[in-house]
């Protein structure tokens, strides 16, 4: 729904933008206690169609009972970053006092609310509510139906919510919102039809809004009630077979590497006796009547092009590697409440901020090994390697999500905060790392000495070239996590609360250590052949994984989601291109690290003086 849904109230903007704050709020919360006849406070929050989550609008965007003033709840960074925009509900809900069809308002609505409602419905729009931390889901109407000749299409507004709170002791426990027994109210189209048996005339109708509110003991601790919502059952289960899909990948994946360090060791083996047979003499005599790679030792540390390009893709590469394994520690920990909204998200953002010193360490220290002369440049590029494609991805996201009033767009002082974020705390600490990198770097430390002219490449063969390599290299790292690749979709563009962080660890696990031998086996095979360009080569060859990644990402949005429109496809598509950058980064330097120390080994493993 486009602009007849509306836009955020101004005031919500203010106050939550004022409201956010760069902290990290990830311990499961204290339980909030209630005296009998407290007020609990419901909080309405987004509405949305129903198979596209990532387009929601706030709920008083609907016609809809409301205040005569809205008052929204302080939200977090993350709460914002996942479209959450709170505000007080005019629902008078007491702990463990029952109510009955209270009345909650009267509306007169115009053809055109009808008409705005009759859409919304029919979009399947859901709503969400928040109690106590504890999201409470439902649709706004109901469809039916029925016939073909003659075809009967009725649409129906619910005008009663029956809620149903469990508690334990003075804490709540879980809520969820029922209509079992309730009938809708039929929206009609056309001018000056009634709606719930009243119709006022000149085009307008009158529905009257109530709800009951009924109270249930239970035995569950407050402690473990994010088991109860996770067992709740609003949005489609998908994830049943996740624990056999991994042991099977896993399976795979071992044999995978096995095959490949056995082998390889077992050709290095060989390689190592017959170049060591011979009589010791000079680097540069080694080369006479030789093949492979042994010959090349000359030219297989001449430094390669765009030196800046590479070190900042390995600095990058190198903070998001210390960026992800971060967050699945941290979950490991139970530092992530899953009724808190968007701590993952706060938690991205602020250890992107920290991380930055990582980035320009790693990129400046390896640039000045390499003789790099312009390390003011290489720490710009460092900077600006992921944050501009973010920037202009977001850009353009939150531009269409602004036009379509969605609360998906970031109110200004959000984009305020979050860039200042990375002015006063990202870009310095990349300055910083990139200086300390600068002045602690070594030599290096290169097995045998360059030659001023380089040797001349033989022809290779077609299964030698790049793009093989590339589909290669990508390809197997792909297979490696195609399995979790789609529970992570399903998580983060669906509905699904993701809790198996120890799976996630051992396929993270498993994905760096399939690039990394992937890495070794094809720089062998490209040294064999007496081609000494490995450098890139590495990068490339198991970065290509992003590649694949979002070719899976188109296969998941035609044929394993429900998602349409501009707003959604925008989205989706931009922050995928963004994912597979972040896995070609940090696969790219992965591959680096393992093929420079590959190399290293095998050629000082050799009899040169």
């Amino acid at each position: 729904m486009q602009r007849g849904i509306g836009h955020l109230p101004g005031g919500c903007q203010r106050t939550m933008g004022l409201h956010c704050v760069l902290i990290l709020c990830f311990f499961s919360g204290w339980a909030v206690g209630y005296k009998q006849g407290d007020n609990v406070t419901l909080y309405v929050n987004k509405v949305g169609p129903y198979h596209n989550p990532q387009e929601t609008y706030h709920f008083y965007t609907l016609p809809v009972c409301r205040p005569e003033k809205v008052h929204h709840k302080s939200l977090s960074l993350g709460e914002v970053l996942d479209g959450d925009r709170m505000a007080e509900s005019i629902y008078h809900i007491r702990f463990k006092e029952n109510v009955e069809k209270k009345t909650l308002c009267q509306l007169t609505l115009s053809e055109k609310q009808v008409d705005q409602l009759r859409e919304a419905i029919e979009e399947l729009y859901y709503f969400e509510f928040v109690l106590d931390d504890i999201p409470i889901w439902g649709f706004v109407g109901y469809i039916e139906e029925s016939g073909f000749l003659p075809h009967s299409h009725k649409v129906g507004l619910w005008t009663h919510l029956d809620f149903n709170i469990e508690y334990n002791g003075d804490s709540v426990i879980f809520a969820n919102v029922s209509v079992k027994d309730v009938k809708p109210v039929p929206l009609e189209e056309g001018a000056g039809a009634a709606v719930g048996g009243v119709g006022v005339g000149g085009g307008s109708v009158k529905v009257t809004h109530t709800y009951s509110v009924h109270w249930f003991d239970s035995t569950l601790p407050h402690s473990r009630r994010g088991e109860r919502l996770r067992d709740y059952s609003f949005f489609p289960k998908t994830l049943e077979i996740h624990w056999l899909s991994i042991i099977n990948s896993l399976v795979l994946v071992v044999l995978l590497l096995g095959f490949v360090i056995i082998i390889l060791m077992r050709v290095l083996k060989n390689d190592f006796a017959r170049y060591n047979v011979e009589e010791e003499g000079g680097c540069d005599d080694l080369d006479q009547g030789d093949n492979g790679w042994k010959i090349i030792h000359t030219d297989v540390f001449r430094f390669p092009p765009y030196k800046s390009l590479l070190c900042a893709v390995l600095g990058v590469g190198a903070q998001f590697l210390t960026l992800a394994t971060a967050i699945i520690v941290m979950a490991l920990l139970g530092m992530f409440n899953v009724h808190r909204h968007g701590a993952i998200n706060s938690a991205a953002i602020v250890l992107y901020a920290l991380t930055s010193c990582v980035s320009g360490y790693v990129s400046c220290s390896f640039y000045t090994q390499i003789n790099g002369q312009r390390w003011v440049w290489n720490i710009i590029l460092t900077s600006s390697l992921f944050s501009a494609p973010l920037f202009l991805t977001w850009s353009v996201v939150n531009s269409i999500h602004w036009w379509s009033g969605s609360t998906q767009a970031l109110p200004a002082t959000t984009v305020l905060l979050l860039l200042g974020a990375w002015i006063l705390v990202g870009f310095p600490l990349t300055v910083i790392g990139g200086i300390v990198g600068k002045n602690r770097a070594g030599s290096f430390q290169a097995p045998c000495r360059t030659r001023n002219i380089p040797r001349q490449i033989p022809t290779q063969p077609w299964y030698k070239h790049a793009a093989v390599h590339m589909a290669i290299g990508g390809f197997l790292p792909f297979s490696a996590i195609s399995v979790e690749l789609y529970y992570i979709f399903a998580t983060v563009w669906g509905r699904e609360h993701y809790t198996l962080y120890g799976i996630l660890l051992c396929v993270f696990a498993i994905l760096l250590s399939v690039g990394a031998c992937i890495s070794v086996a094809l720089t062998y095979f490209l040294l064999s052949g007496e081609d000494y360009r490995w450098w890139w080569r590495s990068v490339l060859s198991t970065g290509s994984t992003g590649l694949f990644i979002f070719v899976y990402s188109v296969f998941y949005y035609r044929n394993r989601s429900s998602m349409s429109g501009l707003v959604q496809s925008t989205e989706f598509f931009g922050y995928s291109l963004l994912t597979a950058l972040v896995f070609s980064l940090m696969l790219g330097s992965v591959s680096f690290w393992s093929s420079l120390a590959f190399i290293r080994y095998i050629y000082r493993s050799l009899k040169m003086d």
